[in-house]
């Protein structure tokens, strides 16, 4: 496998979990929410991601929500199983989850918390990609994980036989640009910020598209890509702006949120659009009334809530 086994591109965001205000998972907003995502054109979506609180999820409710999708929106967007994982017989047991569903791919951080070091990254990811044929993502998320993959570290793991992208949240800008001039003929490569920069990346370089977080502005995030495969730079950067107002106020350089946690963020503008989010399960907690209408001021700069 490689960059050319899948067509993953433009904007593919992790997306919120919805569960009830007793925590258990809301299968009726799931549906919902598959439903507006394929509404307004998002490319595709990663399920039980760390915005859909993958570290709440139990085995079993984590394959529900891959089947529900599977057999709600198949085929209309691309569906990638987040598969994080302490262990790699933990993370297999989630791949082969997403395989049964009929999941296009997984995506996959090293094991949070340990720390590992370059050689046991390598040995984690090989376990996984041996054991379970599906095309895989490996996600650099150093915030979540502790550890930063390096060029030498991705490249290593683009030669796995199931990697076939790679998204890289590292807060290091030159990392990012040169894993990507390193890697973007063989990977799909995600990342790209939706402003005059991304934009030059892609248009000089190269790159896939942005793997984000919530969907919440809608169809503004694809049509970024979009409008530049389309050659009309100027229309990217006017969809982009909106979303750099959105990124500015609520998060921090290292993608880490600025008040309350990402979810609950996210959960709480998805419902003032009047999309089904739901609630944050515990450990995680619902927006005060001052980060409520933190959340409510920046939608109603974009337009988005009155």
């Amino acid at each position: 496998m490689d960059r050319t086994t899948v067509d993953w591109h433009g904007y593919i965001p992790a997306v919120t979990t919805p569960f009830t205000s007793q925590g258990d998972l809301d299968l009726t907003a799931w549906d919902e929410q598959l439903e507006w995502f394929a509404a307004e054109g998002l490319d595709g979506v990663v399920i039980a991601g760390t915005t859909g609180e993958w570290y709440t999820l139990t085995a079993t409710e984590r394959a529900t929500l891959f089947t529900h999708a599977a057999r709600r929106v198949r085929g209309r967007y691309t569906l990638l199983g987040g598969c994080n994982a302490y262990t790699a017989t933990a993370a297999i047991g989630h791949a082969r989850a997403a395989r049964a569903a009929g999941l296009d791919g997984i995506l996959l951080t090293p094991p949070p918390y340990v720390v590992p070091n370059a050689r046991e990254t390598i040995a984690f990811y090989e376990e996984v990609s041996t054991a379970v044929d599906i095309p895989l993502c490996v996600y650099n998320w150093p915030r979540g994980t502790g550890v930063d993959l390096d060029t030498d570290t991705l490249t290593a793991l683009a030669d796995l036989p199931t990697v076939v992208a790679i998204k890289n949240s590292t807060g290091d800008f030159g990392g990012f640009v040169r894993g990507l001039v390193a890697l973007h003929e063989r990977v799909r490569y995600f990342g790209i910020t939706t402003d005059a920069v991304g934009a030059a990346l892609m248009r000089g370089i190269g790159g896939d598209g942005l793997m984000g977080a919530g969907a919440v502005l809608g169809r503004d995030h694809p049509a970024f890509f979009t409008h530049l495969a389309a050659g009309d730079e100027a229309a990217a950067l006017a969809v982009g702006a909106r979303d750099r107002v959105l990124m500015q106020a609520w998060f921090t350089r290292d993608y880490g949120p600025r008040f309350a946690s990402a979810p609950a963020i996210l959960k709480h503008a998805l419902t003032l659009r009047g999309v089904p989010a739901g609630h944050p399960r515990r450990p995680l907690l619902p927006l005060t009334v001052a980060e409520a209408d933190q959340v409510h001021a920046t939608l109603a700069e974009l337009g988005l809530v009155s």
